[in-house]
């Protein structure tokens, strides 16, 4: 397999700001499904949480430690879920502040998986609180990297 590492792609206007990142996962949809749907199982493959703790199921909470940001805790609430297509994940008050992450799988020819990741922040606090987010790409690259490795190995 020659694929190219993921590499996480960033937009920003005044009051919006995303990072996301896609790659081929060489294995099925249910296989990475299981991965990200195992909230305990998280720390075993993926290199960038501390942490997830709750029920990924539509409405459940999660609270989620990132190495990114180790001592803050993040509550997040599982607002979107379509079994091995989509998953969405988001905290805070619209229109003040909101953040939303989104996973995507789609099959495509040949036993490939496309895995994709977003993260949209926005609203009017953006702005004032932009300077003290951390810079998203390089985990999220890694979580890609890392999802891409465990689904491939079977894990």
């Amino acid at each position: 397999m020659t694929d190219q590492a993921p590499t996480a792609q960033k937009t920003q206007t005044t009051f919006r700001q995303d990072c996301s990142v896609r790659c081929d996962i060489h294995a099925p949809p249910d296989r990475i499904w299981a991965l990200l749907t195992n909230a305990s199982a998280w720390p075993s493959w993926n290199s960038t949480v501390i942490s997830l703790d709750g029920t990924i199921a539509l409405g459940g909470k999660v609270s989620l430690k990132a190495k990114v940001a180790p001592d803050r805790t993040f509550k997040l609430r599982v607002t979107k879920l379509t079994p091995e297509q989509e998953m969405e994940w988001s905290d805070g008050f619209a229109p003040m502040f909101k953040g939303v992450r989104t996973y995507t799988l789609q099959s495509k020819s040949g036993g490939v998986t496309e895995f994709a990741m977003t993260e949209v922040f926005s609203g009017a606090m953006l702005p004032m609180i932009r300077g003290s987010l951390p810079d998203f790409g390089p985990p999220f690259e890694a979580f890609a990297s890392d999802l891409k490795r465990a689904a491939e190995a079977g894990a």
